[in-house]
């Protein structure tokens, strides 16, 4: 009989032994599958991670003023309080994770986003936990910090995305606006709602009639947010943004995004952008202008200011004639071929810009519908979630950039393929990084890196057949579209003080 069957101390021995060697197998076994992989198999997911992250923002972009981008003057590098567990870069990277989060409320999306850049940057102190100090941060500094990744991004565009810059030899954008939805909460319909007179009105911009039914007025008076987006045409990427209330002017935004844009950028703009006082403010600054013009319109013909030719038209209204304002030259184009006919007139002359180009220029332009879609479905930024106003404002500039550094990134990866940006399916770009973040801390599988999935993230090409037969119940009633614009020819009067303000000029 052996000795530890029968003495209680000998038979604990052997138990501790067995433990000590069973521990010391598990821990030959584990070492050995450690050294089968490499370290950067191991790290893998995390290294493409930091790297995509490290694409849009980099150390040296809070180091310095970079080129007049600052939204104020902060005197020198960017720096926060000695006692802030963020720098500027992991609060920026936090920020972009977050907005690439799929969790369904914004405070998981924080956690989660926490955990990844604590992972990714190893900082000494851990970042504050709570998502309210998360917001509060960012609500401070969203405007400075947006203005700097923004000029980081458009320098990435036109560095790596060369080729696709411009369009038939200027360099587009298309401009246009859309209503984001927001909670019903008590702040934000004092900051979200329609607009008030002093009698306490409601007042209302859209003044087309419309059915008067229950539904229709809960639906109006319900607040949201109105974003303005430039676009550019070439990648199908954001350029710059304006956001305010629901019933913000798109002009006063656009007013405000012009010196954001380049020197001799060209801007195609659907009818709700046609005014003397804006496309005057465009054509001054050196831009061109493509606008659609509808029946509201007024032009001139045969004013004798410029050197006239097929399709020369003007824009004068009497009140800016009245004030000695000078009359705007543009050429009037015709689209034909679509179910009604679509007027456009442009500052660029017909030796630039040939009738063929300037409409297809335009037809190109519908692409910010498309990412207006993508925002707000595939991005799942229909309805915003922040239950303040202050936070939905902060929501949407971050979902923003992060969908502008995921479709640039993808955009870049598929510019090596020589595939053409339009390709690109945000769905499939948007599903591989979030697959990247997931696994995080797992070793990056073989053919199915962020790379690999990014060159896959393609349109499919069949061809869509027409969906205006089918059955199925249509809610939304579209405006009419516009119509011909009133083509007047210039009175004598008219002729008379023209010349009389050449004279003068």
């Amino acid at each position: 009989m052996p000795l530890y069957a029968v003495n209680p101390f000998l038979s604990e021995l052997k138990n501790v032994l067995m433990r000590r060697q069973v521990r010391a197998i598990l821990s030959a076994a584990y070492t050995e599958r450690i050294t089968t992989h490499s370290p950067k198999r191991i790290r893998g997911c995390r290294i493409k991670t930091r790297i995509v992250l490290s694409f849009a923002i980099t150390p040296t972009v809070f180091s310095k003023p970079c080129g007049g981008c600052w939204a104020k003057s902060i005197g020198g590098a960017l720096n926060f309080r000695d006692d802030c567990t963020w720098t500027p870069l992991q609060l920026v990277a936090t920020a972009i994770l977050w907005a690439w989060s799929d969790e369904p409320t914004l405070g998981e999306r924080f956690f989660a986003s926490r955990r990844i850049a604590e992972h990714l940057y190893q900082p000494q102190r851990e970042f504050a936990g709570s998502s309210q100090a998360f917001l509060k941060m960012l609500g401070r500094w969203t405007t400075t910090l947006v203005a700097v990744v923004q000029a980081a991004l458009r320098k990435r565009m036109q560095e790596a995305l060369a080729a696709s810059w411009m369009v038939s030899g200027f360099i587009v954008f298309g401009v246009d606006g859309s209503r984001v939805e927001v909670p019903r909460t008590k702040s934000h319909e004092a900051v979200n709602g329609l607009a008030r007179n002093k009698q306490g009105r409601k007042l209302k911009r859209n003044r087309r009639k419309k059915p008067c039914t229950a539904a229709h007025s809960k639906k109006a008076n319900t607040p949201a947010m109105w974003l303005t987006l430039l676009w550019h045409v070439a990648t199908g990427l954001p350029w710059a943004w304006r956001s305010g209330p629901t019933g913000s002017s798109e002009r006063e935004h656009w007013s405000q995004m012009l010196g954001e844009l380049p020197a001799t950028a060209l801007i195609a703009a659907d009818a709700g952008f046609v005014g003397y006082e804006i496309l005057r403010g465009v054509i001054d600054s050196g831009r061109h202008v493509l606008v659609r013009v509808g029946s509201n319109v007024r032009l001139l013909k045969k004013l004798g200011w410029a050197k006239e030719s097929a399709g020369t038209v003007y824009l004068w209204p009497d009140r800016d004639a009245q004030k000695n304002d000078p009359p705007l030259v543009l050429r009037l184009v015709v689209a034909l071929g679509g179910k009604h006919p679509v007027y456009l007139v442009t500052s660029v002359p017909p030796s630039r810009l040939s009738d063929a180009q300037m409409i297809a220029m335009y037809r190109r332009r519908w692409g910010i519908e498309l990412f207006f879609r993508h925002l707000k479905q595939t991005f799942q930024r229909r309805k915003l979630r922040s239950q303040s106003a202050d936070n939905a404002r902060v929501e949407l500039e971050w979902s923003l950039v992060g969908l502008w550094c995921l479709a640039l990134y993808a955009q870049v990866e598929l510019a090596g393929q020589e595939i053409e940006p339009a390709q690109l399916s945000i769905a499939g770009a948007l599903r591989a990084f979030r697959r990247t973040l997931r696994d995080y801390l797992h070793p990056a599988q073989r053919k199915r890196s962020l790379a690999m999935l990014l060159r896959r993230a393609v349109r499919d090409c069949y061809q869509r057949q027409d969906k205006t037969s089918r059955d199925y119940p249509r809610k939304k009633r579209p405006d009419p579209p516009p119509g011909a614009p009133e083509i007047r020819t210039a009175t004598a009067a008219q002729i008379r003080r023209a010349g009389a303000l050449r004279s003068a000029a």
